[in-house]
C-alpha cells in the first residue's frame, strides 16, 4: 500500500468511520494516568489565568489546550472555580516558602535583603505564578491572592521588627505598621519591574534596602507632621 494510501486508513468505532491518527490520539488521551493529567490541567489552568484573568478564562479553553472534552475538567476540578482556587493556593505556598527559607541571617539588614530578594527571585522565575496572584478575582478578594500573601509576610516580619524597635527604645507595637509599609514598598515596585526589567534584580533590591533601612536606623521615636500636628 502506498504513503499516501495508508495515511487514509480509517477504522470503525461506535458504528463511525474515523480518521486512526483520531482514534490513536485519544486512546493517548484516556491512557494518561489521573494524577498526571490532573497535573496537566493544573499547568494549563496556570498559564491562562496569567494571560487572561479569571473572568476572560473559561473551561472550553482550559479543555481545548489540554486537548481534552470540557467533562474532564469538571471531573477534577468541579468548575473553573475548583481549578483556579488549586493553581492560587500553590502560588501561595510557592511564595510563602520562598520566602521563609530565604530568611537565614540573623542581622534585620541581611534579613530585608534575604526577603527582597526572594520576593524578586519568584517574579522573576515564575512570571506567570506571580501575574495569578497579582490579578484580582471576585473568589479570593479576601483571601489567596497577592495582598493576602503579602499581609502574611508582613505579619512575619512584625517580629522582626518588633525585636529591633524594643532594642532601640521604641515602640514596638508600631512595628506592624513599619513592616506592612516595608512590605507593599517592595511588593510594588516588584510590580514595576516585572515589566521594566530595569535595572537589574540586584540593583533593584539595593535600593530598597538601601531606602529602607536608612529610613529605620534613622527614626524618630515620636514623629511629628509639619503640616498637621498628631495627636
Amino acid at each position: 500500500m502506498s504513503a499516501g494510501k495508508e495515511s487514509m486508513c480509517h477504522s470503525w468505532q461506535d458504528g463511525r468511520v474515523t480518521e486512526r491518527g483520531d482514534f490513536n490520539d485519544r486512546q493517548r488521551r484516556v491512557r494518561m494516568p489521573a494524577a498526571q493529567r490532573r497535573e496537566q490541567l493544573i499547568t494549563v489552568g496556570r498559564q491562562l489565568f496569567a494571560e487572561r484573568g479569571y473572568d476572560a478564562t473559561s473551561v472550553e479553553e482550559v479543555a481545548a489546550r489540554a486537548k481534552v472534552s470540557k467533562p474532564v475538567v469538571y471531573e477534577h476540578f468541579g468548575g473553573k472555580e475548583g481549578l483556579y482556587a488549586v493553581v492560587v493556593d500553590r502560588e501561595v505556598r510557592a511564595l510563602l516558602d520562598r520566602i521563609a527559607t530565604a530568611l537565614t541571617a540573623g542581622h534585620p539588614r541581611e534579613l530585608l535583603e534575604q526577603a527582597t530578594l526572594a520576593l524578586l527571585d519568584y517574579i522573576d522565575e515564575e512570571p506567570h505564578g506571580f501575574q495569578v496572584l497579582v490579578r484580582n478575582s471576585p473568589l479570593l478578594s479576601a483571601s489567596g491572592n497577592f495582598s493576602s500573601v503579602m499581609n502574611d509576610v508582613a505579619h512575619q516580619a512584625k517580629y522582626i521588627l518588633g525585636a529591633e524597635f524594643k532594642s532601640r527604645g521604641l515602640d514596638p507595637k508600631l512595628a506592624e505598621l513599619y513592616s506592612q509599609a516595608l512590605v507593599g514598598m517592595v511588593a510594588l515596585v516588584g510590580q514595576w519591574w516585572q515589566e521594566a526589567r530595569k535595572p537589574k534584580k540586584e540593583v533593584v533590591a539595593a535600593h530598597l534596602v538601601n531606602l529602607a533601612w536608612n529610613g529605620l536606623s534613622h527614626l524618630e521615636a515620636k514623629p511629628d507632621l509639619l503640616t498637621r500636628r498628631v495627636r
